[in-house]
């Protein structure tokens, strides 16, 4: 977080991968003690690589990833918001039978040209030209190619899509980034190209599975070719490394792209790779390499 960033709850960043996701209270300038599970109530939409292009929760995060701002100028009528209602006992929370009190109105996350930072994570992704980004508290993505989904015509999806989130958010296998990366992939696949969507996976081959470096922290990749019943092939990528902010957070990049002439060229996939860089601010190692 930084200092800019206002109150409200967000993905507790010290979720140890036991018992249910929580979110934890950002008071403005440093994390506090207040802990809720997410309200029943509120229920983020999915997004799964080629489906629902620009919604802002990424898949499979039961709590939300918060993509607040579009470096590229696409619209952000899509972006889902946080509760910004302060705790009982939280500097400017209400007491019972007194009145809601709100924190400021969110304010958009400071972000470089060119990329969409997920500042949790410390890292910036880069936006190809002709891509839209969304930057955010917890979480960032980059999208391209709208079209009507092949199994659901009445949703958008798109050619191709990168997006960052914690691996606690996903209930991974945090011990090593390449346990994670392998056990993140084939769920990866499932939420981007599985369901009625696509009718379902028939079949996959793995292209990569790898280590990697990337924003001067060592990491580990692994992506497959998936064919699906309906509509087009894909390839997807599953990335994890620690976070630059913090050795013991790791980050999870998932990519997909569909294989398709309007889509993007597999090499894109490895320049947003080789192009993930500690947020502005945040220490790192030496450029990435991959």
């Amino acid at each position: 977080m930084t200092q800019t960033s206002p109150p409200g709850w967000h993905p507790d960043p010290g979720y140890t991968g036991i018992g249910p996701v929580q979110e934890r209270w950002w008071d403005g300038n440093q994390w506090t003690d207040h802990l809720r599970l997410p309200p029943a109530t509120i229920r983020r939409r999915r997004i799964r690589i080629g489906v629902t292009a620009g919604v802002v929760a990424l898949a499979a995060i039961g709590t939300g990833v918060l993509l607040l701002s579009d470096p590229s100028g696409g619209p952000k009528e899509n972006a889902a918001t946080a509760p910004s209602t302060a705790p009982s006992g939280a500097p400017g929370g209400g007491g019972r039978g007194g009145g809601e009190s709100r924190a400021p109105e969110r304010q958009l996350p400071q972000t470089e040209d060119g990329y969409a930072t997920d500042l949790a994570g410390g890292i910036s992704l880069p936006v190809p030209d002709g891509w839209k980004g969304k930057s955010g508290i917890a979480g960032a993505g980059v999208t391209t190619g709208e079209y009507a989904c092949p199994g659901d015509t009445s949703q958008q999806c798109v050619r191709g899509g990168v997006f960052s989130m914690p691996a606690t958010a996903l209930r991974l296998d945090t011990s090593t980034a390449k346990a994670t990366a392998t056990k993140d992939i084939s769920a990866n696949a499932t939420e981007s190209y599985g369901e009625k969507i696509y009718g379902g996976i028939t079949s996959h081959q793995e292209l990569k599975s790898e280590p990697v470096t990337v924003a001067g922290q060592q990491g580990y990749l692994v992506r497959w070719k998936v064919v699906t019943k309906n509509g087009d092939d894909g390839y997807v990528q599953s990335l994890a490394f620690p976070s630059p902010r913090s050795k013991e957070m790791l980050i999870v990049v998932r990519s997909g792209f569909d294989i398709n002439a309007k889509a993007p060229a597999l090499s894109v996939m490895d320049d947003i790779t080789k192009g993930i860089k500690a947020a502005s601010g945040t220490s790192s190692g030496p450029g990435t390499t991959a």
